[in-house]
């Protein structure tokens, strides 16, 4: 079957008026986003959190993923870890000192 130029003009126009209304669709609240973390934990201090937390499980580093993070009252981050299923808190500051690493 074939188009005539009016009926393939009908539907470009069409489409592309679909694709102006989709790209007009506003975000979404930030409480109804899936990250509601107003702040993590940077890049360097969750490896450092990492780190520590593959010193202390005996696996290497790569082993070890970070997992979560958010801020703590005394000002630095709780970073969650994952190492291969066992899973760890960190505590750091931050300037990079970690407090603490527990098995959780």
């Amino acid at each position: 079957m074939r188009m005539n130029v009016k009926s393939r003009n009908f539907h470009a126009l069409l489409l592309s008026s679909l694709a102006a209304l989709a790209a007009c669709q506003s975000a979404p609240p930030p409480d109804q986003m899936s990250r509601t973390a107003v702040e993590t934990a940077p890049a360097d201090l969750q490896l450092l959190c990492a780190d520590a937390a593959a010193k202390q499980a005996g696996l290497d580093r790569a082993k070890i993923l970070p997992t979560g993070s958010r801020p703590v009252e005394a000002g630095g981050y709780n970073v969650d870890l994952d190492a291969q299923g066992r899973k760890f808190a960190c505590v750091i500051d931050r300037t990079g000192v970690v407090r603490s690493v527990q098995a959780v």
